[in-house]
């Protein structure tokens, strides 16, 4: 089972500085990253910065359609022009599907504000206890959807289709 967690830290930089926290952990084997993005939020800015990870991401990467949309459905990040506009709803459904449900979208959105950061992970293979133990050091706070093997794979095949678009 793949788990989309997102570790939210009271400042804008938090979350690119607990990045080196996170390529430990994988080093360690105490997590296995299968995508990963960051979004950051300066205080004196309207939307945030995203940024997805390339470098830390497994062979069987969402790819950037995934970030790209949710960031949308979270932050209202106009991704298309006026057409996205129209979408959300069905978006918001879709995501629903595949267990990222209404819920999980507002409280990051409540949470994740300008002033601070968030680092969300796609993984499987964690050691909860440890990882927990380790980016409780960070100050980060957790927010986690959990999803099972079969909506993962729709997650993946939804989005593999979107970039291919």
């Amino acid at each position: 089972m793949g788990t989309l967690t997102v570790w939210k830290f009271d400042s804008a930089g938090g979350a690119e500085s607990a990045l080196q926290l996170l390529k430990q952990l994988q080093k360690e084997e105490l997590i296995r990253i299968d995508d990963a993005a960051y979004v950051f939020w300066p205080a004196d800015r309207k939307k945030p910065k995203t940024q997805q990870l390339h470098d830390m991401s497994g062979a069987g990467a969402l790819g950037g359609s995934f970030w790209g949309l949710l960031f949308g459905l979270i932050f209202f990040v106009p991704l298309l022009g006026l057409a996205v506009g129209a979408a959300m709803g069905a978006l918001s459904g879709s995501m629903a599907d595949v267990g990222i449900d209404d819920g999980f979208i507002k409280e990051v959105r409540e949470k994740v504000t300008p002033g601070t950061s968030a680092l969300f992970v796609m993984s499987s293979n964690v050691v909860p206890d440890k990882v927990l133990e380790r980016f409780g050091t960070t100050g980060a706070s957790l927010i986690s959807t959990n999803l099972s093997g079969e909506q993962e794979a729709r997650l993946r095949e939804a989005f593999s289709e979107v970039e291919h678009v």
